[in-house]
């Protein structure tokens, strides 16, 4: 009697697990009506509190197209970088929209879609300057805040015909840049979002990107009607020029052709 009632607890814990491994969470979000997304709070321009306490960004607006196009309430989830991932897993958000980078270690634990916002190291400059590749760089100058990522990569794309002018941080390499000390500086788009910002007339340009380290969105793992839906939407998005009209107003770049 003990073993065949173990046996059939067995067998319904089994089912029970086969059946939320297989459940389909697009169906499930459209028919509760909210979708719920882990977005950051504290990592501006992609999330940050405004003035009226609400939250702001990059990834907020990203988060409002999906809930938008699947006809369903956005509820955000302020997360951190440590809690993200976590709260994804135990069904606290449905999705991660948190300036997530893919590395192998959480393509383990997470699934992820296409690339929908860029983040990467680059040259940036202004527009007189035409370059477009490390090659162009030849007989020019190029700011970078010393022993910096930024300063390693250049330098391993470059030779002496380059002239790579170091500064002590960050704050000194952007002054040298609107001062005009330097035409050309090897920095990330974030850094370039907050220069134009706060000097919008001498905004630099992309130029072209050293190191590439675009954002995902996350979702739980075996959801393949989720992660075709969002791809598809991500693609809609590209084409439209909303995306783009996304990261001109948050990141003050156009959004990279190859992303």
């Amino acid at each position: 009697m003990f073993k065949n009632v173990l046996f059939k607890a067995v067998a319904i814990g089994a089912l029970l697990s086969a059946s939320l491994l297989n459940a389909n969470q697009l169906a499930d979000i459209k028919k509760s009506g909210v979708i719920k997304v882990a977005v950051p709070q504290d990592f501006s321009p992609f999330g940050s509190v405004a003035k009226d306490m609400s939250i702001q960004g990059y990834d907020v607006d990203m988060a409002q197209y999906i809930a938008t196009d699947l006809g369903v309430k956005l509820k955000l989830v302020p997360v951190t970088s440590a809690n993200r991932i976590p709260y994804l897993q135990t069904g606290k958000a449905d999705l991660i929209i948190s300036s997530l980078g893919k590395n192998p270690a959480r393509q383990k634990a997470i699934d992820f879609t296409d690339a929908y916002a860029p983040f990467f190291l680059g040259v940036f400059g202004t527009k007189d300057v035409k370059v477009s590749s490390a090659a162009d760089l030849k007989g020019k100058t190029v700011g970078v805040t010393r022993g910096s990522v930024e300063d390693i990569e250049l330098s391993k794309l470059v030779d002496s015909s380059v002239t790579i002018k170091r500064f002590e941080d960050n704050s000194i390499t952007i002054s040298a840049f609107v001062s005009g000390q330097v035409k050309l500086i090897a920095t990330g788009n974030i850094i370039v979002s907050d220069i134009a910002k706060k000097y919008p007339n001498t905004a630099p340009e992309t130029k072209f990107a050293i190191k590439n380290s675009p954002c995902y969105i996350g979702l739980k793992k075996k959801q393949p009607e989720l992660t075709a839906y969002l791809n598809g939407l991500i693609k809609d998005l590209k084409a439209n020029g909303k995306l783009n009209t996304t990261s001109q107003k948050w990141l003050k770049i156009d959004l990279p052709k190859d992303l």
